[in-house]
């Protein structure tokens, strides 16, 4: 294989603008997002509280996102406090495959919604489209089993955006830049959520 000649000091313009992107995403998502991030952070909180649990899911980097942030609840973030209930439901592959087998894609998180769900429950759903399918059945499904909905949304919010009690929707068309936001604010969230919780 021939080398290409071309060596890392040659894409310095193309990760100055990659830089250039993320943070154009997260001054836009700051001033756009900021009142409603403190919303999601007091509805975990809330939610938390008054004895219920979080469930997050999401497909590919989302579905990665969805672990991490239940990761850090049930784990910790920043601070010694008490483990918080939160479940991925993108982690179980016998019941991801099964389901998907048996009902089709679009229904292995609805599934799992409807077995692991109840009334007071907070049900978040995170794609960077905000038109994924199976993400928006099991929003549809939480909400009619009386759980409270949050959408980590992009572009323009998609299909899933109207039908949430909270939308976040990132201001941008790239989903990488769509992905580096979200993790943001699962940050925030989680470093808000534990305050509340230690009573910093």
């Amino acid at each position: 294989m021939e080398a290409s000649g071309v060596t890392p000091l040659d894409n310095l313009e193309n990760i100055y603008a990659a830089f250039d992107a993320h943070m154009s995403a997260m001054q836009s998502s700051r001033d756009l997002l900021s009142h409603d991030i403190c919303r999601f952070a007091a509805l975990v909180v809330e939610t938390l509280k008054s004895g219920h649990k979080v469930l997050v899911m999401g497909n590919g980097g989302s579905a990665a996102d969805a672990q991490h942030f239940a990761a850090e609840l049930v784990g910790r973030f920043l601070r010694e406090r008490q483990a918080l209930a939160a479940l991925a439901l993108t982690t179980d592959s016998s019941i991801l495959t099964a389901i998907g087998n048996d009902y089709g894609f679009e229904k292995i998180f609805s599934r799992q919604v409807e077995a692991l769900a109840f009334r007071g429950d907070l049900v978040i759903g995170i794609s960077t489209s905000g038109n994924s399918p199976n993400v928006l059945a099991a929003l549809q499904a939480a909400a009619s089993m009386g759980c409270r909905t949050v959408g980590l949304l992009g572009r323009d919010g998609g299909a899933i955006s109207p039908i949430v009690d909270l939308a976040l929707v990132v201001p941008s068309q790239a989903t990488p830049n769509i992905q580096e936001v979200h993790a943001f604010v699962i940050h925030v969230v989680c470093d808000l959520v534990e305050q509340a919780v230690a009573g910093d």
